[in-house]
């Protein structure tokens, strides 16, 4: 076993039986890769909107109730999202289609840097979990901890989706066993406190108002529930993730919303409650939940006590750890989005032998480790960065489903029921992306919007650049009419390919001008030389199209008859052709295998390829565009393997 197969298991292959059905998850599962991000927010959410109160405590109780309207109505409008969208409908391709594919792009990159945020404060939080439980010297290894998570994280997601969510689920489920017993025995123990608290509750109300005045006391309440937005940050991951969900997706999805959002509900505003009922207030060192364990605790045995305490916040300590999965999962899915639209690198759209967006982890991993340093692992600053992005895209998706019921006014009889749903919610996702902007931009939040903006003028001018190398690619296609042309003039009996003759294997990649200039390279260097042309053509297994069986079937057969159209074409001018044609994920493997039956068959080959030429190559065109012909001349001449590269020039 090599060390590769050790660390992200063996690859897997596209004939294995029911593949898609073993790396889907079903909604239980999906639950806790998905969900664990917002349930772990209840870990810092309620802790930040308990702090931001000063010694106004007792009106957290409205932002509790706010925070449970806010759930509830986001939950709603995404399971519309979630119905509309059933290949999934993240917050990218929401925007994308429903308004403008600029309102996309800004829409994905604020989802980048928030899934980005996402593992960061997610590890981070864990991190402060676990030291509560520790002594106050241990602090000093809290940064280097954190730092080990995130690449932990990283290497754990290369290994696959499934496996990186089923690692987790005692974990979750202890998660969420503890908290819920935690929230019914402080509601249960403390029951005669619920009148002190409601009268306390007024009194506050009525202090904080008469002293500073109504507007007062709603800025009080407007920045307490704003520190504790991140609450609401993973709602929106499983309209993204439903790729990755058992079929019926919709089904699947919407049940996974509903465990979400009441399991999300319940802990945060139970926990807000609970803190109140046990007094709980901030202690150095230590989160208010590990104080609140501590004070439900105190009356037990020294054993039990201790046993509860450390699964309370050891299962919290990892379940922060498994929120970084929403922005494992989902950020390289946005990648991949945005790399088939040419927003991003195309290489973000490559699946690895194990079917995951590879370069996207690694990239949501590195970024992660970035943040964490630059941070060094504060969740004070954490939480200030946090969240400002995910309401970006909260609202525009709303937005666009406003846009989308408005249209369909003449043809969906529930139109209106539906247009108030996903209204309600771009009123209220609006309402707190203002709030968020204005409490945070200064206090640091300018940053993140920054970042995001740096971001977004990146993705045009790289959108810019593949869109200018279409149009030159375009003119080349001018040749595709013409053969068209040819082929259909030239009707005569076709040449059979003789195995002994001199032949011409040319790789391809799509029946277009780029293939048709490479074959016409071949005669025109080295004139009659060649009697038969042999085609070549691998389709690429990539996050567009690995969606299921049926996609599969349609690229095998699509990029067959890609190839037998050359095969058309080299036959009208009288030589032999076949064709060799394959799909997979590492085209370039693929291609060496069929490379090596050609050679076989037809012994006397010589193989070519075209590869664009940049007038002006720089390290921004070798990042955008891959250099497979030669990389592929290495691998033939090492395979004793004649290969020849038609470059085909191309004007920056």
């Amino acid at each position: 076993m090599s060390l590769k197969t050790l660390l992200f298991g063996r690859a897997r292959s596209l004939t294995e039986q029911n593949l898609f059905h073993k790396i889907s998850l079903i909604a239980v599962f999906a639950w806790v890769g998905l969900g664990a991000d917002g349930l772990s927010s209840s870990c810092y959410g309620p802790e930040e909107t308990f702090k931001a109160l000063g010694g106004n405590v007792h009106l957290s109780l409205f932002v509790a109730l706010a925070s449970v309207v806010t759930i509830v109505a986001i939950c709603a409008s995404y399971s519309q999202i979630i119905a509309l969208f059933p290949t999934g409908g993240g917050g990218y391709l929401v925007a994308s289609k429903l308004l403008s594919p600029a309102a996309g792009v800004v829409s994905g990159s604020a989802l980048l840097i928030d899934y980005v945020l996402t593992i960061t404060i997610s590890v981070a939080s864990g991190a402060d979990a676990l030291f509560s439980l520790l002594p106050p010297h241990w602090q000093i290894w809290k940064l280097t901890f954190s730092i080990v998570g995130v690449i932990g994280l990283t290497v754990i997601n290369l290994r696959g989706v499934k496996e990186s969510v089923l690692l987790w689920v005692p974990i979750f489920f202890l998660f969420v066993g503890t908290h819920a017993f935690a929230i019914l025995y402080a509601v249960i123990s403390h029951g005669s406190g619920l009148a002190g608290v409601a009268t306390a509750t007024v009194h506050e109300v009525h202090a904080v108002s008469s002293q500073f005045g109504v507007f007062a006391l709603l800025a009080l309440l407007l920045k307490a529930y704003s520190m504790g937005a991140g609450t609401y940050t993973g709602i929106e991951a499983v309209s993204n993730g439903l790729p990755i969900l058992r079929e019926p997706r919709v089904q699947t999805g919407r049940r996974t919303m509903l465990y979400m959002g009441a399991s999300l509900a319940i802990t945060v505003a139970g926990l807000l409650l609970a803190y109140l009922l046990y007094a709980v207030e901030p202690a150095e060192g230590k989160t208010l939940n590990a104080v609140l364990c501590e004070k439900i605790v105190a009356g037990w045995s020294h054993s039990t006590g201790a046993v509860f305490l450390f699964a309370f916040l050891g299962s919290e300590a990892v379940l922060l750890l498994i929120a970084a999965e929403t922005g494992f999962l989902d950020g390289p899915r946005v990648l991949s989005n945005m790399a088939l639209d040419r927003w991003v690198p195309t290489r973000f759209a490559n699946l690895s032998d194990r079917f995951i967006t590879q370069n996207g982890i690694l990239l949501m991993g590195v970024s992660a480790l970035v943040m964490m340093v630059a941070t060094r692992g504060s969740v004070d600053t954490l939480v200030v960065l946090y969240s400002i992005n995910v309401f970006i895209t909260f609202t525009l998706s709303q937005l666009g489903m406003v846009v989308h019921w408005w249209r369909q006014r003449a043809t969906e009889p529930k139109w209106l029921r539906k247009l108030a749903i996903n209204g309600f919610g771009l009123a209220l996702t609006t309402f707190i992306l203002i709030s968020l902007t204005a409490v945070k931009f200064f206090e640091g939040g300018w940053v993140t919007l920054l970042v995001t903006g740096l971001l977004v003028v990146a993705a045009f001018a790289i959108k810019r650049h593949y869109t200018g190398v279409t149009e030159q690619l375009r003119r080349l296609d001018a040749i595709v009419e013409a053969a068209e042309i040819n082929v259909t003039a030239h009707t005569a009996v076709p040449v059979s390919a003789d195995p002994k003759a001199r032949t011409a294997v040319v790789l391809v990649n799509g029946y277009n001008g780029l293939g048709l200039h490479t074959c016409l390279h071949v005669p025109r260097m080295f004139g009659d030389t060649f009697r038969n042309f042999v085609f070549i053509a691998v389709g690429p297994v990539d996050a567009g199209n690995f969606k299921g069986a049926a996609d599969i079937e349609a690229l095998r057969t699509h990029t067959a008859d890609q190839a037998e159209r050359y095969a058309a074409w080299a036959r009208s001018h009288g030589h032999g052709a076949a064709t060799f044609t394959a799909i997979g994920h590492d085209v370039m493997g693929e291609v060496m295998r069929l490379s090596a039956e050609a050679k076989a068959q037809f012994p006397k080959s010589v193989f070519f390829a075209g590869q664009l030429a940049f007038a002006q190559e720089t390290r921004v065109t070798r990042l955008l565009h891959n250099s497979t012909a030669f990389t592929l001349q290495r691998r033939f001449f090492v395979a004793n393997l004649p290969f020849v590269v038609l470059p085909i020039r191309v004007d920056n």
